[in-house]
This record gives C-alpha cells, structure tokens and sequence, in this order.
C-alpha cells in the first residue's frame, strides 16, 4: 500500500512537472507544496500542487495544478509572481487558410488580458479564462467547448440563440482547426503576456508587437493608485478635449536607454559634463511610493542634445533611467551602418533607442523595433546583450518536444552572434530609427573621416508616422503662443 502511494504522489506532482517542462525551466529541484483545496464541481476536498519557478520574459510564475480523488475534476493556472512590466502590450498574429502547423505556436496569457478575434467579433475578457500556457489551437478549442458546455440548457429556454451559437460554435473550431484564415489578438495591459515567434531569431512576418501606455483605468485595475496631481488635472481638463500635447508626445519622447543610471552617467560624461542636476519628485513605477528622480541635459556630438533622468526608489530597489531627445522630433528618419572590423569598432559607443530597429545581414538577425528596449552601450555591448535575450527565451524553443532540426538551428544561431566578436570576418550592424534617435558614434575626431560609419537620413512613411502618433499631432496652439511672444 505504501509502494501504491507513493506511486500516486509522484503522479501529483508530475502534473505540476508537466507544465514545467513545457516552459523547459531549468531549475528541477524547485520544490512542490500542496494544500487541501475544496473542489467547486463535487464540493469535496481536493488537492492543489503550487510550483515557483522562473520562466523567460516574466521572471517569476506560480504554477498551480489542482485534482479532486472524488470527481476527477482537473485543472491548472499560471499566475505571474513576478513585476508588472512598464507598458502593456498587444500581440497579434495573422494566420492563413490551411496554416494548422502555425496554430501550435505557445502562447502565455497572463490573468489580465484580453483575446480577441475581429473576423468572428469575438473577445474573451481576462475574467473568462485565468492566466494559462497553452497554444493558439488550445485556447480556441478550450473557448469552444466552454460555450458548448452550456447548450443544452440553453436549447429549452432560447433555441434560437442555441443555434446561433452552434453556428458561431463551427466557425471558432474552423478557425482552431486551420480552415479558415483570421487575426489571434492577445491585449495585455500588464505587459506579461507573450506569442511565441516559431522563425525565432528571424522575424516573423505574420506577428506583429505594439507597446503602448497605459490609461489611468488599466492602472487603476492593475492596483495601481492615481497620483493626486493626474486626477486634479483631468477633473479640470473636459472629457471631450485631449490635451495639448499629449498624441504623439509620448512616443516621440519614449526612453531611448534603460538601465543602470552609473553606466549611462559614465558613458555620457565621456562628451560633456552637466552644468546643473536637478531633483524632483515622482512616483516609484514597481511600488507606486513616492521617489526622487534626477535630471540633467548633456551634448552628444554629431547626435543631438539629450536629457537624461535616473530614479530610484529606496522602497523596493527598483532603478530605472532614460534618455530622452531633446528639441523637436525630427523631420525624417535615419538608418545608421557602421562596418565592424577591429577591436576598436567593438568599443563604438551606442545609443539604441525604443523605436529602432536592429540587423545584421550577415548572420540574418532583425529586431524589430521595441526589442531588447532603449540602451545605452557599444557594439560589443549590444551583441552580448542579443545573446543574452536570447539565452532567455531559450525556455521557450528547448523543450523535449521540439524538432532536433529547430534545437541545432538556435544553437547554430548563437554560435555565429557570439562568433562576431571574435572579428574572423567584417560584419555590418545596422540601426534603423523612424525617430532619428539613435546613434553610433565615430572612431574619429570628425565624423567626415570615418567611412565606416554612414547615416542615411529618408523620409517617414505615412504608416510610420501613424504608428508614432505623428499624423494626429496637433502643435497649432503651441506655435500661436510662441509667435505671439516673440512678436511682442
């Protein structure tokens, strides 16, 4: 009998493990607690199995797998035990007609967003389904048998919304069955949420990344407090008038360098020293407490003036700095190359902004815009600092079940990144920025001299300019002020 029962443990405990190994963690001697839990469909007692593990993109999850000896009733849920990110984010993916291979990709749906399907005008709201690891295919088909469920009560007392819904019912498993082509949409206001890209390191032409601000209603259901000042404003500021200013500012402001505030510091007063930090306060973005953040304004040559802004909260530990272009946004985009042949193009200093892109055509890498963030480092720096994203998201692309083919292809992927470093051959690395806010700086004392490096200045599609909030930008009541003081 006790042989038998610890064969039943084990088994427990291998619906936890299960789950685990889908993420591929690497930490298996995590351990696994259990609680008495009562179970919702019998009313007895059952057990639930917690597990606290590490995942990559959202640093700590608790898995949870419940099962009832009474029933059979079975289930398990992901929680994100780990920080809300910056800004949320909303993944979509277009899938064609015939495409059922492309509907394994892994999705992570935290508890807090939303999927939506705009051909079928179908949305399933964060309180529908918990936070979950499963696949496209998965979700659908859990969606559809969720309103299956209920179809026979709902048959005697409508059966003409019984039969739209049987009708509606065949066009979801269409759609999970590859037989039809639509649009997979994940809204995540918390920013914890993730498609999986199965080209990875390639782009991936059907999936598309937006990050986006939060509105005070997201951080109000997030747990997040007003600051007394927003709310003062928007009750003086009327419903129906956005204010001046506000389309466009953030993303032609957004943070071109987070990180740690010395290594920024250091790396700028390289150019000029600040004539003057000034202090303010503001509001810790981990805990909401209220912090300190630092401001100063320093020249980069051949770039442009910077403002660069460190905060840190004595509270929680959190650190956060940004450097934001100063003036205006820039009339036209620029893509900036520089040709890596010697040790001394590894120590280029960068500047990385959030909406640049990255490549380099010779090992056929391209990060779009919004990858890896804002940062301030050099060549070398930002090569290592791919690498390391990529070590991350290696829990997603290592697991048991994935093809030996994929598994050599990363492998194959990251010996050639690291390989650049060792300079065996010249490489090309390529930062395209809509806003002009990004930056390799010369080997030389005049820019004119290094033919390395070239900077290519062209003109924002309307789609660009769509995306950075540009077209709806309004700055006629700013220019009216500013005349009129000057005419005066």
């Amino acid at each position: 009998m006790e042989g038998t029962n610890n064969r039943h443990e084990e088994e427990e405990i291998m619906d936890v493990r299960s789950v685990v190994e889908a993420i591929c963690t690497d930490d298996d001697s995590a351990p696994v607690y259990q609680v008495e839990s009562l179970c919702m469909r019998c009313h007895e007692n059952g057990v639930t199995k917690f597990l606290l593990t590490l995942i990559p993109h959202f640093r700590k999850i608790l898995l949870s797998a419940f099962e009832c000896p009474h029933c059979g009733e079975r289930n398990n849920e992901v929680q994100f035990a780990g920080e809300i990110q910056p800004r949320g984010s909303i993944y979509r993916v277009e899938f064609t007609s015939g495409d059922q291979k492309m509907l394994n990709r892994q999705v992570v749906k935290s508890e807090t967003a939303t999927i939506k399907i705009p051909q079928l005008e179908f949305e399933i709201p964060p309180e529908a389904q918990r936070g979950s690891l499963s696949t496209v295919e998965g979700i659908l088909l859990r969606a559809s048998e969720e309103l299956q469920a209920l179809q026979d009560e709902r048959k005697k007392v409508d059966p003409q919304i019984a039969e739209a819904i049987d009708k509606f019912i065949l066009k979801l498993k269409a759609c999970a069955t590859g037989n039809t082509a639509f649009t997979f949409i994940i809204d995540d206001p918390a920013g914890n949420s993730f498609v999986e890209n199965p080209f990875a390191p390639s782009s991936d032409p059907s999936l598309s990344i937006e990050f986006y601000e939060r509105t005070h209603e997201q951080q109000a259901s997030l747990g997040y407090q007003p600051i007394p000042s927003e709310v003062a404003n928007e009750a003086v500021v009327p419903n129906n008038v956005e204010p001046h200013g506000s389309v466009g500012a953030v993303a032609g402001r957004r943070a071109i360098a987070q990180g740690n505030s010395a290594e920024i510091a250091e790396a700028l007063f390289r150019y000029t020293a600040p004539e003057e930090v000034m202090t303010f306060p503001s509001t810790c973005g981990a805990c909401a407490v209220s912090c300190e953040t630092r401001m100063f304004v320093t020249k980069i040559p051949y770039f442009q003036e910077v403002i660069v802004m460190a905060s840190s909260c004595d509270a929680c530990g959190y650190r956060n700095s940004e450097l934001k272009s100063g003036g205006a946004i820039p009339a036209k985009g620029n893509k900036v190359s520089v040709s890596v042949k010697n040790i001394r193009d590894l120590s280029r200093d960068v500047i990385k902004s959030d909406t640049a892109s990255v490549i380099i055509p010779e090992i056929d890498l391209e990060l779009t815009s919004g990858t890896l963030g804002g940062i301030v480092t050099t060549v070398e720096g930002l090569v290592t600092k791919i690498s390391e994203a990529l070590e991350r998201v290696h829990g997603f692309t290592f697991g048991d079940s994935l093809e030996e083919g994929r598994k050599d292809k990363w492998q194959d992927f990251r010996a050639r990144l690291i390989k650049l470093l060792s300079l065996e051959e010249p490489w090309t690395l390529i930062m395209d920025d809509a806003l002009a806010n990004s930056f390799i700086a010369p080997a030389c004392d005049d820019i004119k001299d290094d033919h390395q490096l070239t900077i290519e200045e062209y003109e924002r599609s309307w789609e660009q300019n769509e995306e950075l909030g540009l077209n709806d930008m309004d700055t006629s009541t700013a220019d009216a002020a500013y005349n009129s003081t000057n005419d005066s």
